[in-house]
């Protein structure tokens, strides 16, 4: 799975920019968070899980481990 890919393509099903999306993580957060610093961190697979979660809170989903069959 390729998380630049499942953001990105989350991000554009629910109508929004990564502009967006940081300018709602900053407004939470109480600090300044830039899109380009979340876009490096994600082509260079950088970007922590926590991070990960904060993004799929404003787009509301969550993260699910299920177990494999």
């Amino acid at each position: 799975m390729d998380i630049r890919f499942e953001l990105k393509s989350l991000i554009a099903k629910n109508g929004t920019t990564l502009k967006k999306i940081c300018e709602e993580l900053s407004r939470l957060k109480g600090k300044n968070i830039i899109g380009n610093n979340i876009t490096n961190k994600l082509r260079r697979k950088t970007i922590k899980f926590e991070e990960v979660v904060d993004i799929l809170d404003v787009l509301d989903y969550h993260i699910e481990f299920v177990r494999n069959k």
